[in-house]
């Protein structure tokens, strides 16, 4: 694939990740393919960064990939007795007190936390494996659009361990809990097909039309005024929380701020 903003000077390049700003879209690259773009702490951090760095005109934020891989999920130096230079191995993240280990992992998950905002539509364009970490990072985003070869797999289960990266909680709002369990602790791959059936995949495009695809969506995520887009979000990602009666209070507030702010702008 080829970056939309590939033309400008980076605003972040580091621990194989690139960040790029074109006017109201910003795009985030996963640049490491010579190993699949795999994950560690120093990755997260960039992440985390480059979330901490976009301007405050961007609406769109596109996640890609360089490779024929997303995100092969965590780097296997991770399950080395010494893991990372620098970093704490798995024994010594062990070892450490309940808060210190909470706040050790609270820190990984900020790199998966920011996609989120409801001032963003972010969206993941996703080919080949994204696995573990990778099909986490792209269930942060808000929407997936992904090529025919996609296989996401969750192997944490598998490995002894759990998905941690925030993955859990998008995964069972799109999937269920049932199918998002059957996922997690048999750790099968989900292709394409299959993708978009169950709800984790908007799009399925062969791969040499990913890069396409997802300019046409970006183009129309563009087209509604901004702030409209930022409240129906808020509406949409609060739902699953509020009771009927709850939502029609918060569609009857959100509608009130867009019908007077609308007013004020005809003034």
């Amino acid at each position: 694939m080829t970056s939309p903003g590939s033309a400008h000077d980076p605003v972040l390049d580091q621990d194989g990740v690139r960040l790029t700003v074109e006017d109201t879209v910003a795009t985030v690259t996963l640049a490491n393919p010579a190993k699949r773009n795999a994950q560690s702490p120093a990755l997260w951090r960039a992440l985390a960064h480059a979330g901490r760095s976009l301007p405050g005109t961007v609406r769109v934020v596109v996640l890609r990939a360089e490779g024929k891989s997303f995100s092969a999920g965590l780097d296997r130096q991770a399950f080395t007795p010494e893991g990372f230079p620098g970093e704490p191995s798995f024994p010594e993240l062990a070892r450490l007190s309940d808060d210190a280990l909470d706040g050790v992992i609270a820190e990984y998950q900020e790199a998966f936390t920011w996609w989120r905002r409801s001032d963003l539509v972010t969206v993941a364009a996703v080919q080949g494996h994204a696995i573990g970490a990778g099909f986490q990072l792209a269930l942060a985003c808000d929407l997936r659009v992904v090529a025919q070869d996609v296989q996401f797999a969750m192997r944490e289960t598998g490995l002894g361990l759990v998905p941690d990266l925030t993955g859990t909680h998008p995964l069972v709002s799109l999937v269920g809990y049932a199918r998002a369990l059957e996922i997690c602790a048999t750790g099968r791959f989900v292709h394409a097909e299959e993708a978009e059936r169950i709800g984790l995949a908007n799009l399925v495009v062969p791969g040499a039309e990913l890069d396409s695809a997802v300019r046409d969506l970006t183009a129309a995520l563009l087209v509604a005024p901004r702030d409209a887009v930022i409240e129906t979000k808020a509406l949409l990602r609060g739902a699953t929380d509020r009771s009927y009666e709850e939502q029609r209070a918060a569609e009857r507030a959100a509608q009130a701020r867009r019908l007077r702010d609308l007013a004020d702008l005809g003034d």
